[in-house]
């Protein structure tokens, strides 16, 4: 199993590559740290940074610092209030300045079904914004399926696949903001680290100047575990 997704990797990197010849792709870069519930905690949280760039590797031009507080209702039901702060540059010239600063405050609900080998996530968030000081709302809603390839279970020592799309809305019009759809595989090593790499595609919708780009996306997460924890499976999902 393992030789055949190294495989599929190759291939898909080899791809990704010639696609990236003739269409500039981005990167998105995103270290993640996840204090999640267990059997005997309720109350968990996360910190991430990201980073991305308008090309594989350069043109650095964005990044965004959040963090969240969660806490769960049970196994499979997690609430979840969060804020963070997100920057825009010009990446033909860092010098000038952010053209876009953001601060979010954001609620979320988060149910998980484990269907045997499938995994899936189900997220709901509701978005407090502030963009250059020009209030906003949004509402968004991502499904996530999750699929180990040589175990049952997402656990220590198993790949796995990960694919997701998101819908952005808001409440003026045009009410549909963004779709984000995403294809990656990962590996995670022991109870704590994980890592994910893949294609990441993000469409804006602005009326009469419709664009979307795609990114190839690379992920490392640091899951905390506590030290008289009961451990339960935990799908491996971005936060952003």
């Amino acid at each position: 199993m393992g030789k055949n997704l190294r495989c599929c990797l190759l291939l898909l990197l080899l791809s990704s590559k010639a696609i990236a010849q003739s269409t500039p792709w981005g990167t998105w870069g995103i270290g993640t740290i996840v204090l999640p519930g267990d059997s005997s905690h309720k109350w968990g949280g996360y910190t991430e940074l990201q980073l991305r760039a308008n090309n594989v590797f350069s043109n650095f031009m964005y990044d965004e610092v959040k963090a969240g507080i969660s806490y769960d209702i049970d196994k499979n039901f997690t609430a979840l209030v969060g804020t963070g702060r997100y920057t825009t540059y010009d990446y033909r010239d860092l010098d000038l300045g952010p053209l876009t600063t953001e601060t979010r405050l954001w609620e979320q609900i988060t149910t998980t079904q484990f269907l045997y080998r499938l995994k899936l996530e189900h997220r709901y968030r509701v978005e407090q914004r502030w963009v250059n000081g020009n209030y906003r709302n949004r509402f968004r809603y991502r499904i996530n399926v999750f699929i180990p390839l040589n175990k049952t279970k997402i656990e220590a020592k198993t790949y796995f696949l990960s694919l997701f799309d998101e819908v952005f809305l808001n409440n003026v019009e045009p009410n549909f903001e963004r779709n984000r759809i995403s294809a990656a595989a990962g590996y995670q090593f022991d109870r704590s680290w994980i890592v994910q790499a893949g294609w990441i595609n993000q469409y804006n919708y602005i009326p009469n100047q419709s664009n979307d780009k795609n990114n190839l996306m690379l992920m490392l997460m640091y899951r905390i575990n506590r030290k008289h924890g009961v451990p339960r499976e935990h799908v491996p999902t971005t936060t952003d």
